[in-house]
C-alpha cells in the first residue's frame, strides 16, 4: 500500500497519547479509527505508531514481555462482543482512572477487569456451546501456536509469581521445559484451573489480533497506511527468552555507545545507553531459517501495512555491555581497567565487529543485509523501513538504499562535518524525513532553546558571547534549510508552519511530523535512559481537535501545497 514513488505525508502518534469518546484512561482501538478520520480528512495519508506489543512493568513500549503479543490496553472494550455495554459501565464505575496522563497500573487493572467478564460471558456461552466463535478462538488456538503456547503459560506464570521477571522464579518453571514439566505433574484439580487460566490468556489475544485486523483494514478503506513499530531488541524479561533462551546470548546486553544526543546521565556520558536486551544467537537463528524473526515480522503484518525496525543498526553490528542494567550505578564511575575487574576482562564493545577495518566493516554489512534480505522475503515490497539515526557506520546507509528500506533524514543533523545542512531537495527518494521522532525534543522545545539562550545572552553579552554565537549558528542553519529567514529572535509560534512547510518540500517519499510537532505544543513522550512515571503516559489534550482546528486546517493546506 505504500509507495515510495509517490510523496506523502506522516503523522506520528503514540496510541496511549490518543482520546475516544469514551475514555478508559489511555488511546485504544476506538481512539485510533477516530484519528485515522481526522488524519485522512488532513491529508495525512499514513499513521506511525509506537510499538503494540504488550509491556511489563515500567510500561515502555520498547521494552515488550512478547515479541508477538499485544498490549491489551489497546483493545476496544465496546467492540468485545462478549461484553454489554452496562457491564463495561458497572465495571469501570469500581476503577478510578485518571483522564490525564496514563496512570498505567490503574489503566491497566481495569482493562484486566473488563477481559475477564468478557472470558467468562464467552467460556459460560460460546465455549460450553462450542458455537462458530469458539471454533474461530480454537482455530486461532492452533494457528498461533508456535508463540502462543510459550506466552500463554508465561502469563500464568507472571500473574502467580506477581513478576516477569522470570530468573526470580522457583527453579521448577524457570525455563519453558521446566514448567511443561511441572504442569504435567498437577493434579486434575488444579492442572483445570491452570488450563482455564491458560485459555483467558489465549482469549484476550484472540481479541486482540481481531480487533487490529479489523482496524487495519479500516485505514485501508480511508486511503491511510498504519505503519508499526518493531525494536530491534526483546525484553530480557520475556515470554520469548524464557521459552527459547538459546536464541540468545544472554552473557551481553544490547545497547548503543556514548552518543552527544543522549547525555541525560554519568552512565550515559561515560559508557552509553544500556538498554538490557540480551543479543541474540545468530547462528541458532541461522539453524532454523530465522523462523523468530519470520514469525515476529508476519505477525506485525497482521496490524500494520508497513513497519519500521527501530535500531536497524543492530542487524549489522550491535554495542554490547557485558554486565546488565541493574549494575549500571556499579559502573558509572569506574575507569576501564577497574570495569574490566568486575566483567573478567571484558569492556562494551560492538558484537560482530567493531568498525575498526575494512573487513570487518565489508563482514558487518554483508551480516547486515543478509539478514535484511529474510525479512524482505517474508513480508515483500514496500513493507520495511530501517531507523537508522545515532552514530551510523557509513556503509549502513548506501546499504539500506541498495534493498530499497527508507532509513530516516532528520534536516537539523544531515550535514558533511562543519559543512551547510544537505539541502532537503537533496535527499534520496527512499527516505523519511522529520524533525523528531518520540525520543526527541518537540520542534517548539528545540526552538525556544535556542531564543531562551539568545535573550539570555542579550543580558550577559560579553559572559555569553559563544552561547550567542552557537545557538544563532544553529538557528539560521535549521531555518535556511527550511527557507524560513530569521532576521532577529522570532517567537516559535512565528516560524512554526514555514518550518512544516520546509519539511513538507524535501524529497522524501515520506514526510512524518509527530503530533505535537503537527500541533506546535511542547509534550514529551519520552526521555531515553528515564525510567519515571511521566514517560510514556502524556496525552493530547481532552479537546485537541477542536482547540488546534484551526492550526490543522492549515497544516492541511501546506501537505496541500507541497503535493503530498
Amino acid at each position: 500500500m505504500l509507495s515510495l514513488t509517490e510523496k506523502c505525508a506522516g503523522v506520528l502518534v503514540p496510541l496511549f497519547a490518543l482520546r475516544g469518546s469514551s475514555d478508559f484512561g489511555c488511546g485504544d482501538l476506538a481512539a485510533l479509527r477516530r484519528f485515522i478520520d481526522w488524519s485522512a480528512a488532513h491529508g495525512f495519508r499514513l499513521v506511525q505508531l509506537l510499538p503494540v506489543n504488550e509491556t511489563g512493568g515500567d510500561n515502555s513500549p520498547y521494552n515488550a514481555i512478547s515479541s508477538v503479543a499485544i498490549e491489551p490496553t489497546t483493545l476496544d472494550p465496546h467492540a468485545i462482543l462478549d461484553l454489554q455495554p452496562g457491564e463495561i459501565a458497572a465495571i469501570a464505575e469500581q476503577h478510578n482512572v485518571s483522564l490525564g496522563s496514563v496512570e498505567w497500573a490503574a489503566v491497566k487493572r481495569l482493562h484486566h477487569d473488563l477481559h475477564r467478564r468478557a472470558f467468562a460471558n464467552f467460556s459460560a456461552h460460546s465455549w460450553e456451546r462450542n458455537d462458530e466463535r469458539a471454533k474461530a478462538f480454537a482455530a486461532f488456538a492452533k494457528e498461533e501456536l508456535s508463540w502462543l503456547e510459550g506466552y500463554s503459560l508465561f502469563r500464568v506464570l507472571m500473574a502467580r509469581h506477581g513478576t516477569e521477571a522470570w530468573d526470580t522464579w522457583p527453579e521448577e518453571v524457570r525455563t519453558f521445559a521446566a514448567a511443561e514439566r511441572w504442569l504435567e505433574a498437577l493434579r486434575p484439580g488444579h492442572r483445570g484451573a491452570i488450563d482455564q487460566e491458560l485459555r483467558f490468556f489465549c482469549y484476550v489475544q484472540w481479541q486482540a489480533f481481531e480487533q487490529w485486523r479489523a482496524v487495519k483494514a479500516y485505514a485501508q478503506q480511508r486511503g491511510v497506511a498504519l505503519m508499526g513499530d518493531i525494536p530491534f531488541g526483546v525484553n530480557y524479561s520475556s515470554a520469548d527468552v524464557w521459552a527459547a533462551p538459546a536464541l540468545f546470548d544472554l552473557k551481553w546486553s544490547g545497547g548503543a555507545p556514548p552518543e552527544p544526543a543522549f547525555m541525560g546521565d554519568e552512565f550515559c556520558r561515560r559508557w552509553g545507553q544500556n538498554w538490557g536486551v540480551p543479543l541474540y544467537a545468530w547462528p541458532a537463528h541461522r539453524a532454523d531459517g530465522f523462523a523468530w524473526w519470520r514469525q515476529r515480522v508476519r505477525k506485525v503484518r497482521d496490524a500494520f501495512h508497513t513497519f519500521r525496525i527501530d535500531h536497524v543498526l543492530g542487524f549489522y553490528r550491535i554495542y554490547g555491555f557485558p554486565w546488565r542494567p541493574q549494575r549500571n550505578a556499579e559502573f558509572a564511575p569506574l575507569t576501564h581497567d577497574e570495569a574490566r575487574v568486575r566483567t573478567g576482562g571484558e569492556l562494551p564493545h560492538f558484537h560482530q565487529h567493531d568498525d575498526d577495518t575494512a573487513e570487518h566493516r565489508a563482514q558487518n554489512r554483508a551480516q547486515g543485509e543478509e539478514f535484511l534480505r529474510v525479512l524482505q522475503a517474508e513480508v515483500g515490497p514496500g513493507a520495511l523501513v530501517g531507523e537508522d539515526l545515532g552514530t551510523v557506520p557509513e556503509y549502513v546507509r548506501p546499504s539500506l538504499l541498495s534493498l530499497d528500506i527508507p532509513g530516516f533524514k532528520v534536516p537539523q543533523w544531515e550535514k558533511e562535518g562543519d559543512g551547510p545542512l544537505t539541502p532537503g531537495h537533496d535527499y534520496p527518494r527512499c527516505t523519511i524525513a522529520t524533525y523528531a521522532t518520540h525520543d526527541h525534543d518537540p520542534l517548539r522545545v528545540m526552538w525556544e532553546g535556542w531564543m531562551n539562550t539568545i535573550r539570555a545572552a542579550l543580558a550577559e553579552p560579553e559572559r555569553l558571547a559563544g552561547e550567542n554565537e552557537r545557538a544563532w549558528r544553529e538557528v539560521r542553519a535549521f531555518a535556511d534549510w527550511a527557507g524560513v529567514e530569521v532576521p532577529h529572535i522570532l517567537a516559535f509560534d512565528e516560524v512554526h508552519e514555514p518550518l512544516l512547510a520546509g519539511l513538507l518540500r524535501s524529497n522524501s517519499a515520506i514526510a512524518i511530523a509527530m503530533i505535537t510537532d503537527v500541533l506546535g505544543t511542547a509534550d514529551r513522550f519520552n526521555v531515553p535512559g528515564s525510567v519515571t512515571a511521566e514517560n510514556w503516559s502524556a496525552r493530547l489534550p481532552a479537546d485537541w481537535e477542536i482547540a488546534y482546528a484551526e492550526k490543522t486546517q492549515r497544516v492541511a493546506q501546506l501537505i496541500r501545497a507541497a503535493g503530498r
